[in-house]
């Protein structure tokens, strides 16, 4: 652009600083529309590093600057990010299945089934998808237990998963489906970096949802 405001004198060029400001400003959202039905979906979160110092540099000055973490939700089948959700570090997975869910359920997706690691093993987690119809596919903690307790879907699942153990449960339901999730996270930070800068947190965020966006983008094109 500057090259090009030499031939043509009218011609603006914004700075880095300028073109920062507007990204902040921008309103980047997943596309809207149809999703379809029988959405099998992945759900996972990561942390992106807010600062390139090493982990030495960390431990050895005693800083700690914190996470900024993506959740996510993926189409199991065709690989494309349906729902995301940015926080910071203090917040933990098991919260934030129920804003993914309602997030693809407003766009008009029927879920069927969703995939989720240990983190997500509670009560609300097992009955919200069961209460919508959708199966919810979360692995058990060893020492979960067999009575209801306010989540009979919950206790269902414990004795399924005692009776089958994790091979043969996993297998019967395809659990192997959760790391399209990782996947996502992996290709991500190889194509746009893990780390972000930025002085406030909401600049933090909107750069790790523009990351998030724009790969699920790539996908599309």
């Amino acid at each position: 652009m500057r090259k090009l405001s030499e031939y043509i004198p009218k011609l603006g060029v914004a700075d880095y600083s300028t073109i920062c400001k507007r990204l902040k400003k921008l309103d980047f959202e997943l596309p809207y529309g149809n999703l379809g039905e029988d959405l099998v979906v992945a759900i996972d979160s990561s942390g992106m590093k807010i600062t390139n110092r090493g982990e030495w540099i960390r431990h050895k000055w005693k800083t700690h600057k914190g996470w900024i973490k993506a959740h996510i939700a993926v189409d199991v089948k065709r690989k494309k990010l349906l729902a995301l959700e940015i926080t910071d570090e203090r917040t933990g997975d098991g919260r934030m299945l129920k804003p993914l869910v309602k997030q693809i359920k407003g766009r008009d997706g029927e879920i069927t089934r969703v995939y989720g690691d240990g983190g997500y093993n509670s009560k609300e987690n097992f009955n919200y998808p069961a209460e919508n119809n959708v199966e919810p596919m979360i692995r058990i903690r060893s020492n979960s237990s067999t009575r209801s307790r306010g989540s009979p879907s919950k206790a269902n699942r414990v004795r399924e998963y005692r009776k089958l153990g994790y091979e043969g449960w996993k297998d019967k339901h395809r659990y192997g489906c959760r790391w399209k999730a990782e996947s996502f996270f992996s290709s991500v930070k190889r194509v746009f970096g893990e780390t972000c800068k930025a002085r406030s947190k909401d600049a933090l965020f909107q750069k790790v949802k523009i990351k998030f966006i724009f790969y699920n983008m790539l996908l599309s094109a």
